[in-house]
């Protein structure tokens, strides 16, 4: 169940960075008027929901490659075990 959870986890960190990121984006930002002066403040909420799904995006990219990295190490950790354990004549 331990393993479960495991890759559970590291199955939803894309998920979690892309959110986080996109939201960060949203709430950081000192809003329309912060993005682009309050001249066109008004007109500029279709081109900030651009930015956030830049942002998510992106988050959910860089969340992707942690998370092959992740399970790319406790794969190789994983395969050294086994194989330490076979040449000792473990079962």
């Amino acid at each position: 169940m331990r393993v479960f959870f495991r890759h559970l986890c590291i199955a939803l960190l894309p998920l979690a960075l892309g959110l986080g990121a996109g939201y960060g984006f949203a709430y950081l930002q000192a809003g329309c008027g912060g993005l682009v002066g309050p001249i066109f403040a008004a007109k500029c909420h279709g081109r900030q929901l651009q930015y956030q799904i830049k942002f998510q995006t992106a988050g959910t990219a860089a969340g992707c490659l942690f998370a092959a990295i992740i399970g790319a190490r406790l794969e190789h950790r994983r395969r050294r075990t086994v194989q330490q354990a076979t040449q000792t004549g473990e079962p």
